[in-house]
């Protein structure tokens, strides 16, 4: 893994150049350089390596993926009014928020165009991979913005939420490295809903840790409560909580409540409807789709360990 990162952190230096506009580009190298696990991208040339053919071919792809997941990251912390990305100012704060929805924009557009790299039915492949991911993450954003004015979410929606808003882009990622590691039909399938699930078991081990973990997770433990974001705790334990409760965990919610005593009350109510536990039972599933679909991988053996491991050291992760 470590050998993918290098690679593409070289790329990327020899890549990203800051042109006229200044006030266009300077924006767009400033994001890229903020750092991050590189995860995406790292992916794309796992998922190319996996099928036997040279990352170097990967390259473009991998920079595709990830000038699209800082798009993102962008637009995200306009909507989120966000100051901090990656402990340095967002792109708005540092500029303006013109200028960080129109930098946004374009990045997006060069995403696009690093994909005009390849030819014939890979440039097809991964184009039609590329819009179809995109305009699911922008559904997924939505769904997200549209929960901040309900009380109720349904656990099916919300599952779409996070598959749309996070885990596509890691299912593409893996399979436009397979694309242009020329895998059959049926292994770029594989592929993709290995890292679909494996990307919703990351976003759901996020809402454990967020409520549940420590310090080391990098930042306030308890902050989707602050916030009163619907996640699987939430949903799940106005599911499964008596009325009385209920209407507590919604007043907890919506009211204005000092901020350690909301998380206090609120984690009592996870811990008496065990909802932390049902959390942790929907991540090893969904660790364990994952799973299943590296066992039907036409691949050898060693490459199948690799995956299994990369899955499990991502799940057993803290921070």
């Amino acid at each position: 893994m470590e050998n993918y990162r290098e690679a593409f952190l070289h790329y990327l230096e020899a890549s990203i150049e800051e042109k006229e506009p200044e006030n266009l580009y300077r924006p767009i190298a400033y994001i890229m350089s903020l750092g991050g696990k590189r995860m995406r991208p790292v992916l794309v040339l796992m998922g190319c390596d996996l099928f036997g053919q040279d990352i170097s071919t990967a390259l473009e792809a991998a920079l595709s993926v990830e000038m699209f997941h800082n798009f993102t990251l962008i637009h995200d912390d306009i909507m989120d009014s966000a100051d901090l990305r990656r402990g340095k100012a967002t792109v708005h704060k540092k500029w303006d928020v013109n200028t960080g929805i129109l930098s946004g924009d374009a990045l997006m557009i060069m995403a696009g165009q690093r994909l005009e790299h390849y030819k014939g039915d890979t440039f097809k492949s991964l184009i039609s991979l590329y819009n179809k991911t995109a305009l699911e993450v922008c559904e997924g954003q939505q769904l997200d913005v549209d929960f901040e004015s309900l009380s109720r979410v349904p656990m099916d929606l919300y599952l779409k939420m996070i598959s749309f808003k996070t885990a596509v882009l890691v299912g593409a990622s893996l399979k436009m490295g397979a694309i242009i590691g020329k895998a059959s039909i049926k292994d770029q399938h594989y592929i993709y809903n290995f890292g679909l699930n494996l990307g919703i078991a990351f976003q759901l081990q996020d809402d454990y840790l967020d409520t549940y973990g420590t310090e080391d997770f990098g930042k306030k433990i308890g902050g989707d409560i602050v916030e009163g974001k619907k996640t699987f705790l939430y949903i799940k334990a106005l599911e499964l909580s008596s009325a009385e409760d209920s209407m507590k965990l919604l007043d907890l919610y919506s009211g204005s409540y000092d901020e350690n005593r909301k998380i206090e009350e609120v984690k009592l109510l996870f811990d008496k409807y065990g909802v932390a536990e049902l959390l942790l039972k929907q991540i090893e599933s969904y660790t364990l789709k994952a799973l299943e679909d590296v066992a039907a991988l036409s691949i050898d053996p060693s490459k199948k360990q690799i995956l299994k491991e990369f899955a499990l050291n991502l799940m057993n992760r803290k921070t």
